[in-house]
């Protein structure tokens, strides 16, 4: 992670994003920028927040972990997406793992220029509304995926959320086949039949940096619709 106080880097996000609409005095506040690169993690569970993360760049992961050891994915995010709100209203520690899929770069607003500008702003809290009620809305769909779809379909729902079709080559950037199980609720032996499967039909090929896309088209059918984002 690096931090940086370019205020020009961010006043051209805030535009960009009508950030501006987010708050009732945006030059009240104190504002870093913040990058992570690729499989950098950026949020942990049980960690204390140190503010709000307002994403502007990139795709990021968010998952659950469970008592076994796996994880539950939960869904992707793009910008505009909040990080951090239900830590806040909670008071609670961070809930939910977040990871950077591709690089990412966050506007970040530390903990206490949020409780000294914000937590009375109804521009920043209505914000903070939306936002929870549609995590709340993404967590019943991922629930739904987890519970009631193949892991073909999941599996392929990964893929199509994890990558874009112009970016081919950097869909997966893993080889770790455990790691993607984790994710999408399987074994290892079940994603490596999945990925065999899957390359003898010429839809997707493995290579020792990850995984290429050849046929979105068709593993679109496959993932019968299934999406975590």
């Amino acid at each position: 992670m690096k931090t940086h106080h370019d205020s020009e880097r961010i006043q051209n996000h805030i535009a960009t994003h009508h950030l501006d609409q987010m708050f009732s005095s945006v030059a009240a506040l104190n504002l870093h920028f913040r990058t992570y690169d690729a499989n950098e993690t950026i949020l942990s569970e049980g960690e204390m927040l140190d503010g709000i993360y307002i994403q502007v760049e990139g795709q990021s992961r968010v998952s659950s972990s469970l008592e076994t050891g796996k994880s539950l994915l939960l869904r992707f995010c793009h910008p505009v997406s909040i990080f951090g709100d239900i830590e806040l209203i909670q008071n609670v520690a961070v809930q939910s793992r977040v990871e950077a899929i591709r690089p990412c770069s966050f506007i970040f607003v530390p903990i206490r220029e949020v409780r000294q500008h914000l937590m009375g702003d109804p521009l920043f809290l209505n914000e903070l509304l939306r936002h929870m009620a549609y995590k709340l809305q993404t967590c019943t769909a991922a629930s739904r995926v987890n519970l009631l779809s193949s892991v073909e379909e999941r599996f392929a729902s990964y893929l199509l959320s994890t990558g874009l079709p112009k970016d081919f080559g950097k869909e997966l950037h893993t080889t770790h086949t455990a790691e993607i199980a984790a994710i999408v609720g399987t074994s290892s032996r079940h994603i490596n039949r999945l990925v065999h499967k899957l390359e003898c039909r010429g839809i997707i090929a493995k290579n020792k940096n990850g995984i290429d896309i050849l046929d979105w088209d068709e593993l679109d059918r496959i993932s019968n619709g299934v999406r975590y984002d």
